[in-house]
């Protein structure tokens, strides 16, 4: 097997330090020490720490976003009205399948993408561009179509608790259970009831203000 080279070295070794101790917790000292590169690296193949956070994050969420879209192409070829449910399983299927259980890869996703969503440094929310506008859009149009009565607004935050969700719940199947604590659920049965769940929460009426 080839020795992967610097650029992705820094690229695995970022993606488990931001996974573990979020942006601001990691220094660019400590993603060349585990690297096992100079520390002048990180700017020379990245520019800077900020955009070597953006292309980790791209390389976790780009085949996220890509299998969106094509569950999202698949469904709409179907059916031009797609139900909630089929909506939120072809929106959150690609989380499971990329967030396995199986894997320790599966874990660090589940890590990074709760890391996205939580972490107070704007560098790890900033790193979003056209790629992720598309499939915001696209969904938000087809939920929107769906589900009339949600302001745009209230949409969106349900379906970013679709991705908190499902990456907190990949996350703690990958961890070790408290004592006396019932252990996550793994595989079909933990998918099937997070469709059931999310599309309980995505079909709520709207909030009154």
């Amino acid at each position: 097997m080839a020795t992967p080279d610097t650029r992705t070295q820094l690229l695995d070794a970022a993606e488990h330090l931001f996974a573990e101790h979020g942006y601001r917790g990691t220094s660019v000292r400590a993603i060349t020490k585990l690297a096992g590169a100079n520390l002048a690296a990180v700017g020379y193949h990245f520019g800077s720490k900020a955009e070597l956070m953006a292309a980790v994050a791209r390389r976790v969420i780009e085949p996220i976003n890509a299998a969106q879209c094509a569950g999202l192409d698949k469904l709409l070829a179907r059916t031009p009205d797609p139900s909630v449910s089929e909506l939120v399983e072809a929106f959150a299927g690609p989380l499971f399948d990329e967030m396995s259980a199986r894997d320790e890869g599966g874990s660090r996703t589940s890590r990074l993408i709760v890391t996205i969503l939580s972490d107070p440094a704007e560098e790890a929310r900033s790193w979003t561009g056209p790629a992720e506008d598309t499939v915001r859009e696209r969904y938000l149009a087809a939920f929107a179509r769906v589900l009339p009565g949600l302001s745009p607004e209230e949409l969106w935050f349900r379906i970013r608790g679709i991705l908190a969700v499902t990456a907190v719940d990949r996350l703690e199947v990958h961890q070790q259970p408290s004592p006396g604590c019932t252990s996550p659920v793994a595989g079909e049965a933990a998918r099937r009831w997070a469709i059931t769940f999310l599309t309980a929460a995505m079909s709520a009426p709207p909030t009154r203000t």
